[in-house]
């Protein structure tokens, strides 16, 4: 976040990204308030995070592997151990993967994505994650691929494809292929 948009003092708002990096770095803090401290600061990005998720996915700890995924939303250059993550037995792990490649457009989920918004099988919180994932990656794709979901007897799915399609259109409901004109002004 810009730190003009914010309701404490700039200063005030330094003075906690530090000390959150302190308390992360120090390793007799217990381990789940250094992951939530992670978590959490990571929504403001610094330089000591990219370093830090990485070690987390790397660190061969299940609860560490989860934190540096839902972590690789907020911060670019993890493609690779997202599109690893995709495949994790662990369910967290795979919706935080699936919503990461969403954020991120990574177009080498895309296939991965979209097998879990057509299989019946998939997990509903999957599922709803998947759904927002393939309106990011491909946009121009999204209501083929969504809209016999549509028709869901769940409200929730419904909503999800709703907001998805929503995501996929223009400022005034228009395509994004609307902006395109622009790009030939530059």
């Amino acid at each position: 976040e810009d730190a003009d948009d914010l309701p404490i003092a700039e200063g005030t708002f330094h003075r906690i990204q530090e000390l959150l990096r302190r308390l992360y770095m120090d390793a007799n803090v217990p381990k789940e308030v250094r992951r939530r401290i992670l978590e959490a600061s990571v929504r403001a990005p610094q330089d000591w995070h990219q370093d830090a998720v990485r070690a987390a996915y790397f660190s061969g700890d299940e609860a560490w592997r989860l934190t540096a995924v839902f972590c690789m939303r907020f911060l670019r250059g993890f493609d690779e151990q997202i599109l690893e993550a995709l495949d994790s037995k662990n369910p967290d792990i795979h919706c935080e993967a699936v919503l990461a490649a969403g954020n991120w457009e990574v177009d080498a989920a895309w296939p991965h994505v979209v097998a879990l918004v057509t299989s019946e099988e998939t997990d509903k919180a999957l599922l709803l994650a998947a759904i927002e994932a393939v309106a990011s990656i491909r946009p121009h794709e999204a209501a083929e691929i969504l809209d016999d979901l549509a028709d869901s007897d769940d409200e929730d799915i419904v909503a999800a494809v709703h907001e998805a399609m929503a995501m996929t259109e223009g400022p005034a409901g228009e395509d994004d292929d609307s902006n395109d004109d622009d790009d030939s002004l530059h």
